[in-house]
């Protein structure tokens, strides 16, 4: 976890440098490198545990992340004190990529009702969630470079603009430390997935309860550290892209851990505790998105009425996977 945390502070900064030095904007950054690189750990985790016939493994730590990290969200929106979060860095690449978000874990429950047929043992949600990955990718790009709706500018709302000195920064050299922290973070997967296994077994924990509660935390650590360590450079629209977009990357552990789980669809796998979470995780992004779209300035405490509903969902939701 120690690894996960220092790389995940490096990998914020050298992110920011890259979406001003490549001109991809924060919110692409954030969805494809800073999320996606962040979510390393978990994925590889997810991969490997389903390879080894550990489904609800699997299955929980990917699916439990999403939750975990959102809420994560929240505490990053506590340690901007200027405004709340979702006022600042309200931004249309950031509502797409919620709205993307939605729609992937909506086809994870389709993929969870829907009959058991795979081809070659792979169930056809799988290459949807590919697909419209891919395509929604291509929607938060586009709606960045030629909006069709912008937010209010306000004193407090802070643009998505490259930074001069960023600009000069050598390319090659930005790549070659992100290849290799992204690396770093892959493979403490393998370590947190015997370890998570292990404790399953010694203490008889579900291994639902084993992904959502344990797991799920540690590989999601990245997330918590990227994302106050991107409000504190003052990258917020990375802030919230990196969350927002390392959680559609993070449905992608379920396509990749069905492709991977050889014993038929994986969808169908699910218990009512996966479901449960799903639908919780779904709730948890509707509020956010509402907060990005009604961007109250200051709220109580110095949190958004929303960020405070995301906690609360859950606080909810560890309370009945405990109770359950």
């Amino acid at each position: 976890m120690a690894v996960i945390a220092t790389a995940g502070v490096r990998i914020t900064a050298v992110v920011d440098e890259l979406a001003d030095r490549t001109r991809a904007g924060e919110a692409l950054a954030g969805a494809v490198l800073l999320g996606a690189t962040t979510s390393l750990s978990g994925s590889v985790l997810s991969v490997t545990a389903a390879w080894k016939g550990h489904a609800d493994l699997a299955l929980s730590n990917a699916l439990g992340g999403i939750a975990v990290q959102t809420a994560f969200l929240a505490v990053a929106d506590i340690a901007y004190r200027r405004a709340n979060l979702e006022h600042a860095a309200a931004s249309a690449a950031n509502l797409m990529q919620g709205a993307l978000l939605i729609t992937l874990m909506a086809i994870i429950l389709v993929g969870a009702f829907s009959p058991a047929v795979t081809v070659f043992g792979i169930h056809p949600a799988t290459p949807a969630l590919l697909a419209i990955y891919m395509y929604g990718l291509h929607l938060v790009q586009r709606v960045r470079d030629e909006p069709m709706w912008r937010p209010a500018r306000t004193r407090e709302t802070r643009e998505d603009v490259p930074e001069e000195d960023n600009l000069r920064l050598s390319l090659t050299r930005l790549l070659l430390v992100f290849v290799g922290l992204a690396a770093l973070l892959g493979l403490s997967g393998f370590v947190l997935e015997a370890a998570a296994s292990g404790v399953a077994r010694h203490t008889g924990l579900q291994q639902t309860t084993v992904g959502l509660l344990l797991t799920a935390t540690a590989t999601s650590l990245p997330e918590l550290v990227t994302s106050v360590a991107a409000v504190r450079r003052g990258a917020l629209t990375l802030a919230v892209g990196g969350i927002i977009g390392g959680n559609a990357f993070d449905t992608l552990f379920t396509a990749a851990s069905d492709i991977a789980y050889r014993e038929g669809s994986i969808y169908k796998q699910m218990d009512d505790g996966l479901l449960l979470w799903v639908s919780l995780s779904i709730l948890m992004t509707g509020f956010l998105l509402m907060g990005l779209i009604r961007r109250e300035q200051h709220g109580p405490g110095g949190i958004g009425f929303e960020s405070l509903a995301v906690l609360l969902l859950y606080g909810l939701g560890i309370a009945l996977v405990l109770g359950g």
